[in-house]
């Protein structure tokens, strides 16, 4: 059996990823337009598999101020999934939600916390019940971890703890709209190079 690498996979693998991708934005935008009581309208994501910095130049600015929400999987697959907030996500959730203006991200309280840390565990896990019913893998996830930082920062955290695996990552990027207001998301997945192969054989594209 051949052992892939994220850089060896072929655009079968990719369109399996995408189909994943396309599920899972499904089940995000059902529940977040069920949290603002609002339609949500996205495009079908873009999935890439990426080195660190490429994946980072895509998101933005490595100064820029941005939100993340990190889970650990385990169970059948292992690694990590993280989903990077960009200010006007968080500005809008905030003043949808709880009704005020934010400006200074740098200075998030425990509310507002709570409301993206619950953004960010319904997005996620909406990936993980799409990748879980296509594979029948049972995948937990840990609580989730919240971080506000410049973008570099935030990268630098899945990068040490995943780079010895591999110096590549995968990328789904969803373009959505919220009340008329155009914005994207960012999800970064990274199972070990044993679970991307445990993936590949239960997807059938190896």
């Amino acid at each position: 059996m051949a052992i892939y690498r994220y850089e060896e996979l072929g655009e079968n693998q990719m369109d399996v990823f995408r189909e994943i991708g396309s599920i899972g934005n499904g089940n995000a935008i059902t529940a977040l337009s069920g949290i603002l009581s609002e339609k949500i309208s996205m495009e079908l994501p873009e999935v890439n598999i990426l080195e660190f910095n490429m994946a980072q130049n895509k998101i933005g600015d490595a100064e820029e101020i941005v939100g993340a929400v990190l889970v650990e999987m385990s169970g059948e697959l292992s690694g990590l999934m993280m989903l990077i907030l960009k200010r006007d996500f968080i500005k809008t959730m905030i003043k949808k939600v709880l009704s005020y203006e934010k400006e200074n991200l740098l200075d998030m309280e425990e509310m507002e916390e709570s409301l993206l840390i619950e953004v960010g565990n319904i997005m996620l896990s909406s990936y993980i019940s799409a990748l879980s019913s296509l594979t029948n893998i049972q995948i937990h996830l840990s609580v989730p971890q919240f971080a506000v930082n410049m973008l570099g920062g935030i990268l630098s955290m899945p990068m040490a703890m995943m780079g010895i695996e591999s110096d590549q990552i995968m990328m789904i990027t969803g373009a959505f709209s919220i009340g008329g207001e155009e914005m994207d998301s960012n999800i970064l997945l990274l199972p070990d190079i044993h679970s991307l192969n445990v993936l590949m054989k239960k997807l059938g594209v190896e």
